[in-house]
């Protein structure tokens, strides 16, 4: 009789999201994610997987963010030839980010195989290409909240909106073997009650054992109402100096809550007087997605969908899908208001606006998201006087704005209310956090609920039948 999870990423860090579950001789793969931050952590992806992807009967995926999905290639490509359940939204997502991963994989690599023909030494592979992206999603099965489906004779699967981003789920298995029945609940991406644009994450009762994220389990964000005040003032305030904001943002959840911001203050804030520019393909790819899927809108964002619609529902806004569209905003010094890509300041247009606008004192930047160690992005948040881009060193004079309270994840209290409405506290293993954040969140898990928590350790084991 065997019922276990083992841990594969996201153990004692943010990223690579990945669980393997073993049902007798079936095996399920929960999330299979990049690792992102610093570039010796990013090598860890070309290391072979710890499992036989052929192996694997079945992969179930919370949601589209690469540090959860992007793996997805790799693992087919390795030999991986059974279906990925997700929610419907998360497939269409993929099917955007996981192309631009890819393409982005392959530029990479064309540009290091440039510099090792130079110096005698022989061509490395991509991680994976467009066509490897293009054979996983093939793979893909899309499902809706709410509806329990046997993805195996002994595994029962149901997601539940995780409130994170558009088809993010908490994942419900049933797990049979031998007549003994255990239920495992993985968190996925937790978002924040109260949130523009999607619902709040569902609440779960039961469980045998919980896995859950806890990327911000030593903060507390700042409320919805101080956010957008926080917001206006930077935006009066850059407006007086005339001088620009830039907003890096992630292309999938936080750039359409950014621009559902702006529509929804338009008037209030004056943004009449800015220009407002979207510059970033797979962003606006992303918001198209969005809107094939407005029947996950919450009701303030589905009554303004309804009032407006896709192209009027921000005035103004300039979409910049060429390279020569991105690169004429550099002329503009002031009264632009850019959101680019990425969301971490480590690739894509942002670095771009960034070199031309960051040692300017009278230009802001509002990162409005998390940053992992080791990114451009983390570097700003930390205070760094002088980056490096391309080579060159450049001064930081820009204000730099940490907005945490845009932020899609759930925060301490937010973490822990979601597990507090489980029944007889079961036990919680925590991943996807950084040291301080998991260590704060166990303790106050324990301390406030007396749960069992543990923190987990790369390739741990747990097996779900002796569980006590």
């Amino acid at each position: 009789m065997s019922i276990k999870v083992q841990i594969f990423g996201a153990a004692e860090e943010v990223t690579g999201s990945c669980h393997l579950v073993t049902v007798g001789n079936k095996r399920i793969l929960l999330d299979c994610g990049l690792i992102q931050g610093r570039r010796k952590d990013e090598e860890r992806n070309k290391d072979p997987f710890p499992f036989d992807p052929a192996s694997i009967d079945a992969v179930v995926l919370s949601h589209a963010h690469i540090d959860h999905s992007g793996r997805l290639p790799m693992l087919v490509k390795a030999g991986f030839s059974g279906p990925i359940y997700t929610h419907r939204a998360s497939r269409d997502l993929c099917r955007i980010m996981l192309k631009d991963s890819a393409f982005l994989n392959e530029k990479d690599i064309e540009w290091e195989n440039r510099k090792r023909l130079r110096k005698g030494l022989k061509p490395v592979e991509a991680l994976y290409t467009v066509e490897d992206a293009r054979r996983a999603m093939a793979r893909f099965k899309g499902l809706v909240y709410q509806k329990k489906v046997r993805i195996l004779p002994d595994v029962t699967l149901r997601l539940n909106d995780a409130g994170h981003i558009l088809g993010s789920s908490i994942v419900e298995l049933w797990l049979e073997d031998e007549g003994q029945v255990r239920k495992l609940v993985f968190s996925g991406d937790l978002g924040r009650p109260g949130m523009p644009i999607l619902q709040d994450p569902a609440l779960i009762q039961q469980a045998d054992l919980v896995i859950m994220e806890s990327t911000y389990g030593d903060r507390l964000h700042r409320s919805w109402d101080e956010t957008l005040t926080e917001i206006e003032n930077i935006v009066h305030n850059t407006a007086n100096s005339r001088g620009n904001i830039l907003i890096p943002a992630f292309a999938v959840g936080r750039t359409q809550e950014i621009l559902y911001m702006l529509a929804r203050y338009y008037d209030e804030w004056k943004l009449e007087r800015w220009q407002i520019f979207l510059d970033s393909p797979l962003a606006i790819e992303a918001t198209q997605v969005f809107t094939r899927h407005s029947d996950l809108f919450d009701q303030d964002m589905a009554d303004l969908w309804r009032q407006n619609k896709a192209q009027s529902i921000l005035p103004g806004l300039h979409i910049s899908r060429t390279s020569n569209q991105s690169i004429a905003l550099n002329r503009i010094h002031s009264g632009a208001i850019i959101i680019a890509g990425s969301g971490m300041c480590s690739g894509g247009r942002i670095k771009q606006h960034l070199k031309h606008n960051i040692w300017r004192r009278e230009c802001h930047v509002i990162i409005s998201g998390f940053q992992a160690r080791g990114t451009l992005g983390r570097s700003l948040v930390d205070g760094a006087k002088y980056i490096r881009l391309w080579g060159e060193t450049v001064r930081v004079a820009a204000a730099i704005h940490t907005v945490g309270g845009l932020s899609a994840h759930a925060d301490q209290p937010g973490l822990k209310n979601w597990y507090a409405n489980f029944e007889g506290r079961p036990r919680v293993v925590l991943v996807h956090g950084e040291t301080t954040a998991l260590e704060t969140l166990s303790s106050t898990l324990k301390d406030d609920l007396g749960a069992p928590v543990t923190i987990a350790k790369y390739g741990q084991v747990l097996d779900l039948i002796e569980l006590e």
